[in-house]
């Protein structure tokens, strides 16, 4: 499963959000997204990515900035 795949059927299940509406431009804040789904969503990927989110960690206005950030923190 791709990052993007995994935000999308994270959405879908929780928010029940179209997996169509998640792009990498699309803002989290519209797409139902609070402080904690963010929280969810990020456990998330240390779950099916095997990473360690960092503790000073700045929270992704849009899809894409996740994306980015948790591509950065695979590869490091």
């Amino acid at each position: 499963m791709t990052p993007l795949e995994l935000v999308r059927s994270f959405l879908e299940n929780r928010l029940g959000v179209e997996p169509v509406r998640v792009e990498p431009a699309s803002t989290l804040v519209d797409l139902g997204v609070d402080s904690m789904m963010m929280l969810e969503l990020m456990f998330e990927f240390e779950t099916h990515l095997g990473i360690r989110l960092p503790s000073d960690l700045s929270s992704p206005q849009t899809v894409g900035d996740m994306l980015d950030m948790m591509d950065r923190l695979a590869q490091a």
